[in-house]
């Protein structure tokens, strides 16, 4: 079970959006909308309950002003509450007046003017009390630790009608259960959503601008809140991002890009300070290195295949050498001269 609480000024408002339906549709799209979804978007609203009061949304709003000008201390007088139950959970018609009438003691206005209404046009069974926080005695209910009254009350009442029970808020937990580790879907995904368009973002302003388009409110302060499509306030803080982190982190992007372009200028200017001549000569050592490789090509490992056909080749040479080795080759000019040397030492006939 959710609660909600509110202060305002004015019952007049706040009692027609209670009785009246949603002013957005017409007639037409309520029964459209009525068929696709089986809710009740035409007279949505059913009083349960009156309290000191009476009449339609104009006599209610009167009777409701006239005691809350008994105390003229008082700026908000009207006390707007309401209770929702869980998708698929109902409770019958006694049991959420009882639940109402809880909350208008819960509150401190059950001697006072309220009247409780339930919607029925969402999937959430769910109830409204608007009450007069002035009494007849010119008294006013007191607001302080309302969120505490709330979280109370809607705890005892799910034990009381055995409805899903939900974890209180951190703040009202004790310190045991605070060590209890909580896996909170919505921030995580708050959390992904900053850091993914901090990515992106070159100045806060673009930040801002990105978080707007996947649908947050971002408030700065002396901090940064961000409020999501179901108007959940979550601080920057409590998701790793205060406001200096963000700061930091839009600086440190901006410095690297600044960075990158300082170096590309240094480049174009190195370049473009080449004489003609020093851009030749670059030019003839590039094509000198390509020239090495395609005469050169890399390095490559020997497979078995090329160890063998190397062997083969050494054998081979082996087997066609000359029997004499090459210093003990025999001088064909020596021999002639020996031979005409035996012919001169022949006797002569």
């Amino acid at each position: 079970m959710i609660g909600d609480i509110s202060l305002g000024a004015s019952f007049f408002h706040c009692i027609s959006y209670c009785l009246e339906d949603k002013t957005t549709l017409t007639e037409e799209q309520k029964i459209k909308k009525s068929l696709q979804d089986g809710l009740q978007h035409k007279d949505r609203a059913e009083v349960l309950a009156y309290n000191k009061c009476f009449g339609n949304k104009y006599e209610l709003a009167e009777q409701f002003n006239e005691v809350a000008r008994l105390s003229r201390r008082v700026e908000k007088p009207v006390l707007h509450l309401s209770l929702s139950l869980p998708p698929g959970e109902q409770l019958n018609r006694n049991q959420l007046i009882e639940a109402g009438q809880e909350l208008a003691t819960e509150f401190g206005v059950a001697d006072n003017q309220y009247l409780i209404i339930q919607h029925k046009d969402t999937d959430r069974q769910h109830i409204h009390l608007v009450a007069n926080r002035v009494g007849y005695q010119g008294k006013a209910a007191t607001t302080s630790n309302n969120y505490l009254k709330m979280d109370r009350l809607c705890r005892r009442l799910e034990k009381k009608y055995k409805l899903q029970e939900v974890l209180s808020a951190r703040r009202f937990l004790s310190k045991e259960q605070r060590l209890i580790p909580r896996q909170d879907r919505r921030k995580e995904k708050m959390k992904y959503d900053i850091g993914q368009t901090l990515k992106k973002a070159k100045n806060y302003d673009e930040f801002a601008k990105g978080m707007q388009q996947l649908g947050y409110q971002v408030i700065k302060g002396r901090g940064i809140t961000f409020i999501d499509d179901k108007k959940v306030r979550v601080k920057g803080s409590e998701l790793g991002y205060s406001l200096m982190t963000i700061q930091k982190l839009l600086q440190r992007s901006q410095t690297q890009e600044l960075k990158q372009k300082d170096v590309g200028k240094i480049q174009e200017r190195h370049i473009e300070k080449r004489s003609p001549n020093q851009q030749v000569i670059a030019a003839n050592v590039r094509l000198r290195r390509k020239i090495k490789e395609t005469q050169h090509p890399p390095f490559r490992e020997q497979s078995p295949l090329d160890e063998l056909q190397k062997g083969i080749g050494g054998i081979i040479s082996d087997l066609l050498k000359p029997e004499y080795p090459e210093d003990n080759a025999i001088n064909y000019e020596l021999l002639k001269e020996a031979h005409k040397r035996k012919k001169r030492k022949k006797p002569k006939i």
